[in-house]
């Protein structure tokens, strides 16, 4: 009996693993294709006449609805239990928004559609992540999400990469925005072909006892203040790439390199800090914000060399808020309540995102200086409350 339950459990986990790949061979489209708009998404606003603060408030209200959106698109899926379609309705979105950059004549028109493709990530990530953490369940939530995000980065890095190409040999913005239909197509197709062969991925979850679903929990509203801070000091890439080519540390070509660069280290962190999530819990966090208080002085105050070391470990920043951050949500609440807690975490987030990228842009305008103080000091003000979820995880 012991033999059947051990070949049952892991024939689970072998299905829960093909899920996690499948999802992630479609965030590795998905990121070729927004990924690498976003790389150059900064200086194609300055060439339709975007001052700083624009960029910034741009990047910052994408990020708003990005996240806010993720409330009402958690609560919709808690409500309906309708998982598929909704993350199928987000990826189409997102998909058209970014090849139609190619279109945009004037920076207003590629603020609106720079905006649809977070609001696009926003409709589809709360579903989509409810998903990835039932298969999380049965292998190991960080693992799940840190190999999710491993796939995700790499397309992440491919996708600038075409772009610094493109730019080189063409120089031209449009054409590298027209040439993303092709993955966008590919994201399209693979989503839906996954969710005909996981049509219930919430089965994939092994069964506990039942938990009251009436509360989120204390651990729950203090990781969000802290993870709140850290959004609210994460610089966007599209205001660094801004700064890279409108100071000359970096030229045209180079900046997409920078976020490829960002990208990979992204990539290979969440593969690592995943397994370590499952190991140490939210103690990760701790060291990882640390490191990445220190991207915002490399790229914003250093050289060619040190902007690109800075990169490096925004990205590495970034892989950390794409998979450890909402890994460690579904520790905190019971499952019935997940998709609102994703939903209810990430608009915060995204409330404090907005609110940072659009104050560190108008800072940036007044004092590069000042901007990186605001970014390392929220930072550092995270840090107390990952200490205090820390402790009352390991009193529990």
């Amino acid at each position: 009996m012991a033999s059947f339950d051990g070949s049952t459990r892991s024939h689970a986990r072998g299905v829960a693993l093909r899920f996690v790949l499948m999802i992630g061979v479609v965030s590795f489209f998905a990121d070729f294709v927004y990924e690498g708009g976003r790389s150059i998404g900064g200086p194609f606003l300055e060439t339709l006449g975007a001052t700083g603060a624009i960029v910034g408030v741009v990047a910052g209200l994408g990020e708003l609805l990005g996240y806010g959106l993720r409330f009402f698109s958690g609560r919709i899926s808690e409500r309906t239990r309708q998982f598929w379609p909704i993350t199928l309705f987000g990826y189409f979105v997102q998909m058209a928004a970014v090849p139609s950059l190619a279109l945009a004549r004037n920076w207003q028109t590629a603020a609106v559609l720079i905006v649809l493709e977070r609001v696009g990530k926003a409709i589809r990530n709360p579903p989509r992540d409810v998903m990835l953490s039932h298969a999380g369940k049965e292998m190991g939530i960080g693992w799940a999400f840190g190999l999710h995000e491993g796939l995700d980065q790499a397309g992440a890095l491919l996708g600038p990469l075409m772009l610094a190409v493109i730019l080189a040999y063409r120089g031209e913005y449009r054409l590298g925005f027209a040439t993303l239909v092709i993955p966008a197509v590919i994201t399209c197709v693979l989503i839906v072909v996954t969710k005909l062969l996981y049509p219930r991925p919430e089965d994939l979850e092994p069964h506990s006892p039942a938990m009251h679903a009436g509360d989120m929990g204390r651990s729950f509203w203090i990781y969000l203040v802290g993870a709140a801070l850290v959004a609210a000091g994460f610089a966007d890439y599209q205001l660094i790439a801004f700064h890279l080519q409108k100071h000359g540390v970096a030229s045209v070509v180079w900046i997409p390199i920078f976020y490829s660069v960002a990208m990979a280290t992204g990539g290979a962190g969440s593969l690592l800090f995943g397994r370590l999530f499952d190991r140490f819990g939210v103690s990760v966090l701790i060291p990882l914000t640390l490191v990445s208080i220190a991207s915002a002085p490399l790229v914003f105050l250093g050289g060619f060399s040190w902007a690109l070391f800075g990169a490096a470990l925004w990205g590495l920043g970034m892989g950390v808020h794409e998979s450890i951050i909402p890994a460690a949500v579904a520790t905190m609440v019971p499952q019935e309540r997940r998709p609102s807690a994703y939903g209810m975490f990430t608009a915060a987030y995204g409330v404090a995102w907005f609110l940072g990228s659009a104050a560190i842009g108008f800072l940036y305008d007044v004092s590069v200086q000042a901007a990186v103080i605001f970014c390392v000091a929220t930072g550092v003000a995270s840090l107390p409350f990952f200490f205090a979820v820390r402790s009352r995880a390991e009193t529990a």
